[in-house]
């Protein structure tokens, strides 16, 4: 584990049984690591286990096996205090800023919880300052504390539970699709906020969404994840200037381009069919029922992680010389054409 790692994930898996045979495999053995400061994107439709990784990162699912170590620590095997410091220094914020804050407390209470909760500024005055302070910084005012939830806009409150994950001073902050359940004109907004909290407060940010073309303005590198498995993962301009998974192709081919003539002459990966049931995945790679480029090697042998290009990493048969032979390029331009 490198100095500067703040977050690395071992194998990680998360199951959920839901009868005596039928497992559901929501997350199937991920790996990657998060740099302090960095903000690393995860994408893929929904589905696909990006936002249970993020709950079983962050302690809300007990992860079924792997390893998740924050700042160096397993966090299985915390004690009390490590368990308190680790809660205080790694927040979340929701998806559904609907469902995510009490509709019976008023702004303040719900921002002033957490601060209770781990005996910060046990003065009241202190905490009442607190709370304000944190409403400026995302774009509120001190006249929003006494108000209750229903009384804001979805944008507002989505800014309401940002200021709740910040209470804490957090380090690392997960954000589970923050800007789904908003206006296409507030989502700018709110991603423009984060990307100033980050810069002023130097966070770390797990940013979870399935719209490639907002996470690119706010991710340093990006996962793409596909039924619980990482399939690809590198810098976000070399994931939109050479993707190398046919899953990542296509998703890139789903952001409309605003030019007319450009749009209808680009080609695309187009993807046929459903995502395969989580409790029954297909063998060998599990995108290989929808890849336009499927071999016979995609069904029997689950293709392995490996670093392609110095930072890109991807896991497809098509970068196996073992399976292509010995000209990948080569045959993977025939396997397109």
């Amino acid at each position: 584990m490198k100095e500067d790692t703040m977050l690395e994930l071992a194998g990680v898996k998360k199951h959920f049984k839901i009868s005596q045979k039928d497992v559901v495999k929501a997350v199937d053995g991920i790996s990657f690591h998060i740099a302090k400061g960095e903000s690393v994107g995860l994408v893929g439709e929904s589905g696909c286990g990006k936002s249970t990784l993020g709950r079983t990162i962050i302690g809300l699912y007990q992860q079924t096996d792997g390893q998740i170590l924050f700042k160096g620590k397993d966090t299985r095997s915390l004690n009390n205090k490590e368990r308190a410091s680790f809660h205080k220094d790694m927040q979340m914020i929701f998806q559904d800023p609907y469902a995510s804050l009490n509709p019976r407390s008023t702004v303040m209470e719900i921002i002033s919880e957490p601060m209770e909760v781990h005996n910060l500024y046990p003065n009241k005055k202190e905490r009442m300052n607190r709370v304000i302070e944190l409403l400026e910084n995302v774009g509120l005012s001190r006249d929003h504390a006494n108000r209750y939830p229903h009384e804001f806009s979805g944008g507002q409150r989505q800014r309401i539970g940002i200021a709740r994950a910040l209470a804490l001073n957090p380090d690392f902050i997960i954000a589970d699709e923050p800007i789904s359940a908003l206006d296409v004109s507030v989502q700018a907004q709110v991603v423009n906020l984060l990307k100033k909290l980050q810069m002023e407060k130097g966070l770390t940010y797990l940013f979870i969404a399935h719209d490639l073309a907002m996470v690119k303005h706010l991710a340093n590198r990006i996962g793409v994840m596909y039924l619980g498995h990482l399939v690809e993962m590198t810098e976000s301009r070399e994931l939109y200037a050479d993707p190398l998974h046919p899953y990542t192709e296509a998703l890139l081919g789903a952001i409309p381009i605003p030019d007319p003539d450009v749009e209808d002459a680009r080609e695309r990966t187009l993807l046929e069919g459903e995502i395969p049931s989580p409790t029954n995945p297909p063998s060998g790679c599990v995108f290989r029922t929808r890849c336009p480029y499927a071999m016979e090697a995609c069904s029997m042998k689950k293709p392995e992680w490996q670093e392609v290009h110095k930072g890109h990493f991807v896991a497809c048969h098509l970068y196996n010389k073992e399976v292509m032979g010995g000209d990948v390029r080569k045959h993977i331009a025939a396997s397109r054409q």
